[in-house]
């Protein structure tokens, strides 16, 4: 080191050590405002700075950005747009042809005429077996294989934040998408259905009527339980997001368990596995449109999906927490 930089006086920015020329700051450098001390009158030290983010970083502020990425986003965007397309072609098709179903239709099709919200409910009974799973897997499976292909996760993590957290704020933000997903389906089929066939009171399926209110609330119900069941997905997607950086690959094979868990459940010959596979309990939410309420197999139905989200849920922070993260 020559005479001259062993006299120079240094100045810390971010990366890099700036010598000043002559022991002062250049024409260019501009100081960084100092921060206050909590003590009035002085000025912070680095470790209260350091203090300051043994917290870690703010998790509202990441979970909102988390949601701005994801809601910005094309793909999730034509999604649902997907998903709020199903009820306005059921009702302009039953509009149109009248309310006749066929044996394997759903239930709820021969009542749309009577009430317009069971427009929503069956709308909900199409998308549950392919649409809505294939919506939810997609982001669920990009949550982390999806940064880690971009190179983005490596320096996600730079944030002080740890991995415990910034999984359960991703974990978070994908649960939010998946009831905005329900509820758009169920708000757009109700708002069609309304106006093509008209409100009023709702024949429920056990014969009892009752009024637009306690209908729009059963619909409520209908979509936080639905929910509730895909969340379990969610958590079986996330896992098998920290198990590669490919999230096509994560998305198929989210989907292929939904699927096939739902032809195992087709099979009456299985009948002894159905009550343990992933899909079995999702259609039981037509116990909410009955008086009075079954609630049996929907607590049985939250029990599964609760077990599914703390096994995969906990597989995916043991697998996140110990991974190696190179892109």
């Amino acid at each position: 080191m020559s005479a001259a930089n062993r006299n120079a006086s240094y100045t810390l920015v971010p990366g890099a050590f700036i010598p000043l020329k002559g022991g002062r700051a250049g024409p260019d450098f501009v100081p960084l405002p100092a921060r206050r001390s909590s003590v009035p009158g002085t000025m912070a030290t680095v470790p209260e700075k350091a203090s300051r983010f043994r917290g870690g970083y703010p998790i509202g502020r990441l979970y909102r950005s988390e949601l701005r990425l994801m809601f910005g986003r094309r793909r999730n965007l034509a999604a649902l747009g997907m998903l709020a397309a199903v009820p306005v072609v059921i009702a302009i098709a039953v509009w149109w042809s009248g309310p006749t179903r066929g044996a394997d239709a759903p239930a709820f099709l021969a009542l749309v005429n009577g009430n317009g919200l069971f427009v929503a409910l069956t709308a909900l009974t199409v998308s549950l077996p392919l649409f809505l799973p294939l919506a939810v897997s997609a982001i669920a499976a990009d949550s982390i294989a999806g940064e880690a292909s971009l190179g983005t996760l490596r320096y996600l993590l730079t944030v002080p934040v740890s991995r415990t957290r910034l999984l359960l704020v991703k974990f978070a933000a994908v649960v939010t998408y998946t009831f905005v997903g329900v509820a758009l389906i169920a708000a757009v089929g109700a708002a069609i259905g309304v106006l093509l066939f008209g409100a009023g009171p709702a024949a429920l399926l056990s014969g009892a009527q009752v009024g637009f209110g306690t209908a729009m609330g059963r619909l409520a119900l209908v979509c936080l339980y639905l929910t509730a069941c895909l969340v379990a997905l969610v958590a079986v997607g996330m896992f098998v997001s920290t198990l590669t950086e490919q999230p096509i690959g994560a998305t198929i094979a989210v989907v292929a368990t939904a699927v096939t868990c739902e032809i195992i459940d087709a099979v009456p010959q299985l009948s002894a596995i159905h009550p343990y596979l992933l899909t079995h309990y999702w259609t039981t939410f037509g116990e909410l449109l009955r008086d009075p309420i079954s609630y049996g197999p929907l607590v049985s139905g939250l029990a599964s999906a609760a077990v599914y989200t703390l096994v995969f849920g906990s597989a995916a922070w043991a697998r996140f927490g110990s991974k190696d993260v190179t892109s």
